[in-house]
């Protein structure tokens, strides 16, 4: 029984003939593959409690051991593993009943080199899609629904998020809960050379330290109870791609010097397994809580904070974007009504308004959502401030005098409100008691 490194092709061969093995073996290893070989059923066990395989060719004939039985172990124990059956012209309809029991495909011996190296590369690619596709599912919302600005505050942070994209330092992501900091971390891998492999969330309030430390790095069949079997984490899962730490501020404190080992040395142990693993990661990490201020009360590792923060970007919240507000809602409206088939096709002047005066608390999450439910709800062309649920008007959202506001957001909501109760602009130049060319300044400002 022969050990294997990981890479990007980990193969595992089982038959009980040294020689059939052993051509295998090399030629899979001239083709770049990590290979490793066993010759019963007690080895594939003992490997696959060891080290993690994408592929295995697997002779149904083990001396004593039966290789249907083998099958159903992997099924259990590596469940990910794509296994092919390597199988002698009279056990074909055995090799049929291995595929219906989760073989994914088989080989009749003898076969060529061009043959075996064809069936790995196959299985390979499918492997690795399926990764891929594990890692995107759920994931519906398009990237970037709240990314493209006009804000120049905005149009600064994603700047500098496309600039170190490139690179592969670690980033924290700052913001307001609502601001895009999924979103903004989505796009960074999206423009980041690791583009093509997977994007992996982990979620971090979501889970107990033990649930979490299984989550991020796998664990064995057998090592706690409840554990039938063996995964391989989010952390293998993410392997030449990128691991997105959601909230990170809610890690759990016990847990975090064995991430912070993983961030520095790229090494791990899952769950009830001995052997040190390694796995090529960018950390992107983001959350709305103070770290530096929970770094100083012991709430948070002071030496895993630097490691997360070597880039901080800080996310600006909707209230601080007033030149995207109605482009966004424009934009989420026409997403939603062609989604639900719904009749709405624009805002109504008072619509708008109310949009514009109202601080969104819930940031661009907010925004989204609420334009999702008015689109549900409106059974006409124009969307209405009733069906925002805002609040009854305009004026009972808007920024108020004497509220926690600066001089520009008053401003703001305040000439969005006159234009739209006013017919023309010269009449809302007039009632704002300015003329016409210093009102299209400001409009040009404000983005209204």
């Amino acid at each position: 029984m022969e050990q294997v490194t990981e890479n990007q092709g980990r193969i595992l061969l089982v038959d009980d003939e040294a020689a059939i093995l052993r051509t295998f073996r090399y030629c899979l290893e001239d083709e770049g593959y990590s290979v490793a070989t066993a010759g019963s059923a007690a080895q594939v066990e003992a490997l696959l409690q060891r080290q993690v395989f994408d592929l295995c060719f697997l002779d149904l004939r083990l001396g004593e051991d039966n290789g249907l039985d083998v099958l159903a172990q992997m099924r259990v124990q590596a469940p990910w593993m794509r296994v092919v059956i390597v199988t002698a012209h009279s056990a074909v309809d055995t090799a049929v009943d291995a595929m219906q029991a989760g073989a994914a495909d088989y080989l009749v011996k003898p076969c060529s080199p061009d043959q075996l190296r064809m069936a790995a590369a196959k299985q390979l690619e499918v492997r690795q899609l399926t990764a891929r596709l594990e890692a995107l599912e759920g994931e519906m919302r398009r990237v970037g629904d709240g990314l493209d600005s006009q804000s120049p505050a905005m149009m600064t942070v994603l700047d500098t998020a496309r600039q170190v994209a490139a690179t592969d330092a670690n980033i924290l992501i700052l913001g307001e809960s609502g601001t895009g900091k999924g979103e903004l971390a989505r796009a960074i891998h999206g423009w980041s050379k690791r583009a093509k492999k997977s994007f992996v969330t982990i979620n971090c309030p979501s889970l107990s330290a033990d649930l979490m430390e299984s989550e991020l790095f796998g664990h064995n069949r057998g090592a706690f109870t409840g554990a039938s079997e063996s995964t391989l984490g989010r952390v293998n899962q993410a392997d030449g791609g990128t691991l997105f730490l959601d909230e990170i501020g809610d890690f759990p404190l016990s847990l975090q010097p064995k991430l912070l080992r993983f961030i520095q040395d790229k090494e791990y142990e899952r769950v009830g397994d001995p052997v040190t693993r390694r796995a090529d990661v960018r950390i992107l990490a983001a959350t709305n809580l103070d770290l530096d201020e929970m770094s100083r009360d012991g709430r948070f590792r002071e030496d895993l904070l630097y490691r997360i923060n070597v880039i901080a970007l800080r996310l600006p919240p909707l209230r601080e974007r007033h030149e995207d507000t109605l482009d966004l809602a424009e934009r989420f409206l026409a997403r939603f009504v062609n989604e639900y088939g719904r009749p709405a096709r624009a805002f109504s002047e008072e619509a708008l308004a109310a949009m514009l005066g109202y601080r969104w608390p819930g940031n661009v999450r907010e925004l989204r959502n609420v334009v999702e439910r008015a689109s549900i709800i409106c059974n006409q062309e124009q969307v209405e401030v009733s069906h925002l649920g805002l609040g009854d008007s305009p004026i009972a959202n808007a920024p108020r005098v004497g509220g926690p506001l600066s001089l520009e957001e008053l401003e703001r909501a305040h000439i969005a409100g006159v234009l739209a109760n006013c017919e023309t602009l010269d009449q809302a130049a007039r009632t704002l008691g300015i003329d016409a060319s210093t009102l299209y300044r400001k409009r040009k400002l404000y983005g209204l």
